[in-house]
């Protein structure tokens, strides 16, 4: 059982005294066996050694005030306000400091409504001698089974609690925002697509914007989606699909994208060029990704057989949607020629009973990091959907038991030192998305993840929006607002 309030740093501005930034340590108090609940849960979680102050509150509300009590190499701090713990980002970064490498111990006590105080068993908040890529971004957005009203890309400082809009939608309502991504994690070279009215990829090269119109040619099934730029060259891959959605009045998994037809595409952004890459029409490929070394290029494919007609073939599928299972794979690259050779099977997901979606390659190449649900590709509303791993080298697979929730996970993504892995969750109500984190350290092992800290600890639970596609970057996107 948890316990009720964890985590321990140093008061942010909302502490205004020295008597609810430093708070004495309860003497009259009783001992529990447990660990104090706290919300977001960081007990005996790994961090990065940059990340901003980890404020958290009383996870029950029958918790009237708090002390939660640091304990670090020389010496020792108390905190709390209220049912709230807020660091002071000063101090949390001197207790960064101090434990690099190491930990700190919290030591929690809670006062109930009568006033009584009980102590909880301590727990530890390990620092990593890793950092985090500063910055992070993300959309924000209602859920995806109601009309959204508004979409933000934005961007948040992961050592602070800065944040600020690369784009929002409010000027034009009738627009979507969506599938931002970087090249090798860098923001002069970036894109995202704005679609529907006045709509296209803005594509953003040497750090010059553009809004590309016409980006589907002659024989591409659509405008291409799920982009990945390639690691040192001015080339994007793409896959360009006939898309569908289900929306269920029962089932807890509420909506499904689905492709009645799909195929991969190569953007050349200097010479304007596209390069289809052409499928049977009964394999949907789909999200590419590249290696580090740009060599190979990772996707998704399920195989579906064709029908007499393309709508007897959407029909088809509609009523038998679970059946859809995406297999891994992989073609080689030649960046003389830009062709690719004959595709791989890297992981039959199918056989298993599974479907991968979103795959994405370590900074290393070692590993292969992808989604997986019972079947389809758009797992953000399944609950059986997980983060997991393959080892490229060994190719053993990996659950990665430790990051994943009974809630579905979604949008899985590395930091570039590859120490760090996010993910998309809706572990802590079903409903909404937060952005994730987990230490994955040198020895291939994930750690038990953690929610991105905010300035107010509740600000999760009151949020009505959903993040999702986290991605790092080295540093900021330059707009106008900035």
């Amino acid at each position: 059982m948890k316990a009720l309030f964890p985590l321990l740093f140093l008061p942010l501005f909302l502490c205004v005294s020295c008597s609810t930034k430093h708070p004495d340590v309860p003497r009259d108090f009783q001992e529990s066996s447990l660990q104090a609940e706290i919300f977001p849960d960081y007990t005996d979680v790994t961090v990065p050694a940059n990340i901003a102050p980890l404020n958290f509150m009383a996870a029950q509300p029958s918790v009237r005030a708090c002390v939660a009590q640091v304990d670090f190499e020389g010496g020792s701090r108390t905190y709390g306000n209220g049912r709230k713990v807020i660091f002071d980002e000063e101090e949390w970064t001197d207790l960064l400091r101090s434990a690099k490498g190491s930990s700190l111990q919290v030591t929690f006590y809670a006062q109930d409504a009568e006033g009584k105080w009980t102590r909880y068993q301590p727990f530890r908040i390990y620092i990593a001698a890793d950092e985090i890529d500063p910055w992070l971004s993300y959309r924000l957005i209602e859920p995806s089974y109601v009309a959204y009203e508004t979409i933000d890309l934005m961007q948040r400082n992961l050592t602070s609690f800065e944040e600020s809009v690369i784009r929002s939608n409010r000027q034009n309502r009738e627009q979507c925002l969506n599938c931002h991504s970087y090249q090798n994690y860098h923001t002069a070279n970036m894109l995202y697509h704005v679609r529907g009215k006045g709509g296209g990829t803005m594509l953003i090269y040497k750090h010059q914007a553009q809004l590309m119109t016409a980006m589907r040619r002659e024989g591409m099934i659509s405008n291409p989606v799920y982009p990945s730029w390639h690691p040192t060259l001015p080339l994007i891959a793409f896959s360009t699909n006939k898309t569908g959605q289900l929306f269920h009045t029962q089932n807890p998994e509420k909506i499904e994208v689905q492709d009645s037809q799909s195929e991969l595409v190569l953007y050349d952004v200097e010479r304007d060029s596209m390069i289809r890459i052409p499928s049977p029409i009964e394999e949907f490929e789909n999200f590419p990704t590249w290696s580090p070394d740009g060599r190979q290029l990772y996707y998704t494919s399920a195989h579906y057989e064709k029908r007499d007609t393309a709508e007897v073939l959407e029909r088809d599928l509609a009523n038998h949607y679970q059946e859809l299972k995406y297999n891994l794979y992989v073609r080689d690259f030649n960046a003389d020629s830009l062709k690719f050779s004959e595709r791989r099977l890297v992981s039959d997901e199918a056989a298993i009973g599974q479907s991968a979606t979103l795959p994405r390659v370590s900074p290393d190449g070692k590993y292969l990091l992808f989604a997986s649900g019972s079947y389809g590709c758009f797992h953000i509303w399944h609950p059986d959907a997980d983060i997991r791993l393959l080892n490229l080298e060994t190719m053993q697979p990996d659950s990665l038991q430790a990051l994943n929730s009974p809630r579905a996970e979604s949008y899985p993504s590395w930091s570039s030192n590859g120490r760090w892995i996010l993910m998309a969750s809706r572990r802590d109500d079903g409903n909404y998305s937060r952005v994730y984190i987990a230490y994955f350290d040198r020895n291939g092992l994930a750690h038990k993840a953690f929610a991105v800290p905010q300035a107010d600890p509740e600000h999760d639970k009151l949020l009505l929006k959903s993040y999702n596609r986290p991605e790092t970057m080295l540093e900021k996107v330059i707009t106008g607002r900035n």
